[in-house]
């Protein structure tokens, strides 16, 4: 068959992503930090686009105005405009964003099911009892010092209070700093700075010391020389390789480390298991000595490079408002401070037109960015109404969380919500994902409300798998010290509720609270008992 070449004409149909739409996908799934971000690059680059500072017009307040969820189960009146956009409002030739008018509400406390109590130390599964002191910011008692100049006043332009705020040292520094003091030699500086240049985080030697005398052309004993001279340097059990050896640092540096607290660092995988007898005769020690002996491994820092670069924490700011309205129904409103004010300047592009209208490239660019301005503005609205919607169907669909706690909250998916709200499972999940909602009962990722079903026993209505691991949580925390719960023994009381449930997935449950087994909790609260005994 001889090849040729000829044009075809086909007809067919495919999916395509335009910008504009990509763009409004992209708004879905940014949480309020990154929005913000988003927002203020465009209004960097896009000369149509202001900042709206004053009280703009709320073009939102139609679906604002019908987020009251009455406990007879009516949903949210869908908005006039079919397709989530509102027109845009003229303001002195200026198109506004909508907003919501929105009311703040106090949480009246973290629900204490998020807050996670077992605090393990890595690999070891120590528990952590005693924090670490944090690094002062420094004396600033001596004002006249802090201004530089000898005293001046609060007032004066060459004074401020962040003039007496010390700059807080990464943990290189803070080792360098000793390094300069404590090594005389040029050699075991220079050893000493890249064995220092090593350190992790948290404190521990990331490398490979083989490596490291190759490349400075030094034999081993000399770099673990020099190692065990950087070791010495605060804080204790910098530049350990491993827990083992951290902890030791720590004793030896408070004259602790004797061939007892050697063997009980030897075994620290029975320590986690919370083998007492074991540990006993290992170490030779009675309960007396071993108690005391845990006591001071627990009061240890694991890790002891974390008071330095300490990342800062990240405040949680709400996107969705929920509180119980004047009539007993749940409002839920969005946080007018996470919604950015963005304007669209129609008289500047009108008046920068006429000039422009010669020039095809400039007219072609102010075109551009008067698309994107609307875009985005209408971008930003569908993002709030649907956030809107999200939020006050899965109100609808938790009530019974919101009156009575989280043994009540119901089996949901997303397909739930799409359905109810007539959208895709994949513009449910975008909204969900790192957006939070303040609750009477405090702050919880949208997320947190879709759990998987347990069927119950009785044929009645699916339970839900995080009230179930509530209820799990509850009867191992209620048992006993005599009487302690196997997972056979919580699967037979689940069942007694109504709850179908396998063995293997108590335990499953049970580990991801960082719940020990049956066998450890006995051992822990036989040693607590002990413990108490003796005091």
């Amino acid at each position: 068959m001889a090849l040729s070449q000829r044009l075809d004409l086909r007809q067919g149909q495919s999916l395509v992503l335009t910008p504009q739409l990509q763009q409004a996908i992209k708004l879905l799934q940014l949480n309020n930090m990154e929005l913000a971000e988003y927002v203020e690059g465009e209004l960097a680059q896009n000369p149509l686009l202001d900042r709206d500072d004053g009280d703009g017009p709320a073009a939102l307040e139609a679906a604002s105005a019908d987020n009251l969820l009455r406990h007879d189960g009516e949903s949210p009146a869908p908005t006039p405009d079919g397709d989530g956009f509102a027109d845009a409002v003229d303001d002195g030739g200026r198109d506004t964003v909508d907003r919501t008018t929105t009311e703040s509400i106090p949480a009246t406390g973290d629900d204490p099911n998020d807050v996670d109590y077992d605090n393990n130390w890595g690999s070891a599964g120590i528990e952590e009892t005693e924090g670490v002191a944090a690094i002062g910011a420094g004396d600033l008692s001596s004002w006249s010092t802090a201004g530089g100049g000898g005293g001046g006043l609060v007032g004066d332009d060459e004074f401020g209070l962040e003039q007496t705020v010390a700059d807080s040292k990464t943990l290189r520094e803070h080792l360098l700093d000793q390094m300069s003091m404590e090594f005389d030699e040029a050699r075991d500086r220079l050893i000493a700075a890249h064995l220092i240049d090593m350190v992790d985080p948290a404190g521990y030697l990331a490398g490979d010391l083989d490596v490291l005398a190759d490349q400075l052309g030094a034999d081993m004993a000399e770099i673990e020389r020099v190692l065990a001279r950087v070791q010495g340097l605060d804080p204790a059990g910098v530049l350990a390789r491993d827990l083992k050896e951290c902890l030791a640092l720590q004793l030896a540096d408070r004259n602790r480390l004797d061939p007892y607290m050697q063997a009980l660092l030897d075994n620290l995988d029975l320590l986690a298991r919370r083998e007492i007898a074991a540990l006993k005769k290992l170490c030779g020690v009675d309960d007396e000595d071993l108690t005391e002996m845990i006591s001071e491994i627990r009061a240890l820092n694991p890790k002891p490079g974390e008071a330095f670069d300490r990342p800062l924490d990240q405040p949680v700011v709400p996107d969705v408002l929920i509180r119980r309205g004047a009539d007993g129904s749940w409002l839920v409103e969005l946080n007018s401070e996470t919604l950015p004010r963005v304007l669209v300047n129609n008289a500047y592009y009108a008046e920068v037109s006429k000039f422009a209208a010669k020039d095809r490239k400039a007219k072609e660019y102010l075109s551009e960015c008067l698309q994107t301005a609307n875009w985005l503005t209408r971008s930003l609205h569908q993002r709030a109404t649907t956030i809107l919607k999200v939020g006050s169907e899965i109100v609808r669909q938790q009530d019974a969380f919101f009156e009575k706690g989280i043994q009540y909250l119901r089996p949901l998916v997303l397909r739930d919500i799409a359905d109810a709200i007539g959208m895709h499972e994949s513009t449910v999940s975008r909204v969900t994902s790192n957006k939070f909602a303040a609750t009477p009962r405090g702050i919880f990722e949208l997320k947190y409300f879709f759990t998987s079903a347990i069927a119950s026993s009785g044929g009645g209505e699916a339970h839900s798998a995080e009230a179930v691991r509530h209820r799990i949580k509850g009867l191992i925390e209620a048992e006993p010290a005599t009487a302690i719960l196997s997972d056979d023994r919580i699967v037979e009381l689940l069942r007694v509720d109504g709850v179908d449930i396998a063995r293997r997935t108590v335990a499953k449950y049970r580990e991801a609270m960082r719940i020990p087994s049956s066998v450890q909790r006995r051992r822990e609260k036989v040693g607590q008992s002990v413990m108490a005994a003796r005091r």
